[in-house]
């Protein structure tokens, strides 16, 4: 049997920007992607603490140690600058090998998205 767990969390980032006229997507800063295990392209949930807004986008790479944390596209419009969210993406995987997964789990400073 195959399930679907979390792979990945960074939990409570602040947005620092929403671009409606991108194409679509959210922006990361590539640190906190590499912390998280992200990719590039990967698919991920965003849950916005402040507004309760649910939604899936996909990563693209942001500057390194830039904080950057930007809704692109309509994901614009479910967020405002400084919303606190959550970033999640998942992985399919056989039931026995996710009861000892790990997931890769981050939290950032709240007040600058940075990992220290």
């Amino acid at each position: 049997m195959q399930i679907q767990v979390v792979k990945s969390k960074i939990h409570r980032v602040k947005v620092t920007g929403a671009d409606l006229n991108y194409i679509g997507s959210i922006t990361i800063d590539e640190t906190l992607m590499e912390a998280a295990n992200l990719i590039e392209g990967e698919k991920v949930f965003i849950v916005n603490v402040n507004n309760g807004e649910r939604f899936e986008t996909y990563v693209i790479k942001g500057i390194r140690n830039s904080g950057e944390i930007t809704l692109n596209g309509p994901a614009a419009r479910k967020v405002q600058k400084d919303d606190i969210i959550i970033i999640m993406s998942y992985a399919v995987m056989d039931f026995e090998k996710a009861k000892t997964f790990k997931p890769w789990m981050v939290f950032p400073n709240e007040k600058d998205n940075s990992l220290t």
